[in-house]
């Protein structure tokens, strides 16, 4: 393990600094949850037989033991979701596997889990964001039951994992494992599937032909495979050391699955307050867990809704996060994967090639990441080089990950990486701050000097496209998107346009305040920007045909015109949406306390 780089160290203390008083406050409030708890062997009759009443009787029996651990289930279980159907026999495994070791688990509760692929350009998509936060909420009501000695955790996809954790912090004292349940198989080459999109986009093939391409794209139960935000989900935790070593991007029929699954539930219950090996999950999230985050992130190419969950998570345990952060440590980190949408290869293609251990090896080595960061398994992250497989009696054995990716056209070294900085840029200028993935646009088309073309709703651009006034150079603006004005959707409607207009030889840009998340494509997008339209943020001003600049070499973000001119202008008036219908009504507080994008976008911070 290479001594730390200046920078990593550097950013690293400046979060301590900064953090000091607030991390203070949640170490000693977790301290005295912990220290006030009611413990089982206190709790009165009916408190403790209400909260037995259903179990079986081998149950029953452990729970009045006292001694034994108590493990609380969260699920996000739902069998829509294709990432989380698996989970419907994952409570019934988890279950047996600490009865095999004199213990207990109880599904504590569930939250609910929505897909970001169901609702693209939908109504619905308005509650994704602000689901991460009711999630959280969930999740501290689960845990309040106060019956546990320890979490495991089920969830991957994307406002779910942050929100989990979140809630979980607010537990601190307790351990924590979180559990994945894998990607589906590869399936349609997602090239592929971009194109299939772009020739519906140009209405050269029907319907049918779109449906069979996502279809065959999206196969079967698992993760899709791109590497978004349900898979850098999994990144980002096990490189905070909250999931077993190796077991993020496991297929859900592979049989080291169930044994992983199971092995989660035994190094819970090694780590709880009743044994010698106390890990409370509110000491593993410090600064060094929130930074090897960040940098297996950037690394790795991953989405751009983690500067908001990031951010938000670490605050969670009293760890304030920023973007300039984020920004520093991108310019410092390689670029060391390749995975759509950054590369052709899906997450098995990286996974095959190496996967997380070998990555992390390369980035300790390097000095990278925090080898010292505690964990919840090994005995600190150093250990995370080591990768599990199946021996001939069926059984895990752990050991060291390849000292050398296997394929080095998905993930190489840090020697020889794809690019010198990871894959997000800060954007700023006299427009705003906002962020852009920068790992899948290429160098040609990342810096574009063009005209505004202001719109204040995604579904307004398709007309444009199709009467053909886009054929030329453009910056398109989506405004009134934001956390505030919308509860910030994902524009994901604009793309097979925006990259059918690239694939023409124009220089197309996108800039708004809204989100595009981890299948951020080739089309160079400034997005988060704030302050958004809705809180006085200058995107409000814009004109169309206005010069804009968005370099995502530099990070410039500016409109090129008379400055005085410029804010002397009239906001253009929020559309009047209503917010009403799909239940977006009743998250009006939530929107109206919510915080912006770099803050987290949380309501549940929001009034700080």
């Amino acid at each position: 393990m290479g001594k730390i780089n200046p920078q990593v160290a550097a950013v690293t203390q400046r979060i301590i600094e900064r953090s000091a008083t607030l991390r203070d406050d949640y170490l000693r409030q977790i301290a005295e949850d912990h220290n006030n708890r009611p413990e089982r062997g206190k709790l009165s009759c009916g408190n403790l037989a209400h909260g037995f009443a259903a179990c079986g009787e081998e149950d029953k029996n452990s729970l009045r033991m006292m001694e034994a651990g108590n493990m609380a289930i969260i699920t996000a279980y739902n069998d829509m979701l294709s990432a989380h159907q698996p989970y419907a026999t994952y409570p019934d495994k988890l279950k047996q596997a600490m009865r095999d070791i004199g213990c207990t688990a109880q599904v504590a509760g569930g939250v609910p889990a929505m897909c970001d692929g169901v609702t693209q350009g939908q109504d619905g998509m308005e509650l994704s964001l602000l689901s991460r936060d009711l999630i959280a909420q969930c999740t501290a009501l689960s845990l309040s039951h106060q019956m546990f000695d320890g979490v495991l955790a089920l969830g991957i996809c994307d406002k779910i994992v942050p929100g989990l954790v979140m809630g979980v912090l607010s537990f601190g004292y307790l351990p924590a494992l979180f559990v994945p349940a894998g990607p589906m198989e590869t399936g349609l080459p997602n090239k592929e599937k971009q194109r299939i999109r772009q020739l519906y986009a140009q209405g050269q093939i029907g319907r049918d032909e779109l449906l069979q391409a996502e279809s065959d794209s999206y196969h079967s139960a698992g993760t899709c495979t791109f590497y978004g935000t349900a898979n850098s989900n999994q990144m980002v935790l096990e490189a905070m050391g909250l999931q077993m070593p190796g077991s993020s991007f496991v297929n859900p029929e592979n049989p080291l699955r169930d044994k992983l699954t199971a092995e989660a539930g035994y190094q819970l219950a090694r780590i709880t307050a009743l044994g010698n090996d106390y890990r409370p999950v509110g000491e593993i999230v410090d600064a060094r867990a929130v930074v090897n985050g960040t940098v297996a992130l950037l690394a790795s190419g991953g989405s751009t809704n983690h500067t908001m969950h990031l951010v938000a998570m670490a605050r969670s345990a009293g760890i304030l996060l920023n973007w300039n952060d984020i920004s520093e440590l991108s310019g410092a980190v390689p670029l060391l994967a390749r995975v759509y949408p950054n590369g052709q290869a899906d997450v098995n293609h990286f996974h095959a090639a190496g996967g997380t251990s070998c990555m992390f090896r390369q980035l300790l080595d390097a000095g990278f990441m925090h080898g010292d960061a505690k964990t919840s398994w090994g005995t600190d992250f150093s250990d995370f080089t080591q990768e599990p497989k199946l021996d001939a009696a069926n059984k895990i054995v752990w050991s060291e990950s390849p000292q050398m990716p296997l394929d080095t056209e998905v993930l190489t070294t840090v020697d020889k990486p794809f690019s010198a900085e990871g894959g997000l840029r800060l954007m700023n200028g006299n427009l705003g701050r906002g962020v852009m993935k920068i790992s899948a646009v290429a160098l040609e088309n990342q810096v574009v000097e063009a005209p505004a073309v202001v719109i204040d709703a995604q579904d307004d651009l398709e007309p444009l496209f199709k009467s053909g006034s886009l054929d030329r150079d453009c910056v398109v603006v989506v405004r009134y998107q934001g956390p505030k004005a919308l509860g910030m959707p994902e524009l994901h409607k604009l793309m097979p346009f925006l990259g059918t207009l690239q694939d023409k030889g124009f220089k197309i840009a996108l800039v708004t305040d809204g989100r595009m998340s981890g299948a951020s494509g080739k089309v160079p997008a400034a997005i988060h920007v704030v302050p958004e339209a809705a809180c006085g943020g200058l995107l409000a001003k814009l004109h169309d045909g206005d010069m804009l600049r968005v370099d995502g070499m530099t990070g410039e973000l500016m409109y090129m015109g008379d400055a005085d001119q410029f804010a002397a202008r009239d906001d253009a008036p929020q559309p009047n949406t209503g917010q009403r219908g799909c239940g977006r009504e009743l998250f009006t507080m939530n929107r109206a306390n919510i915080s912006s994008a770099e803050q987290g976008a949380s309501y549940l911070f929001g009034g700080e």
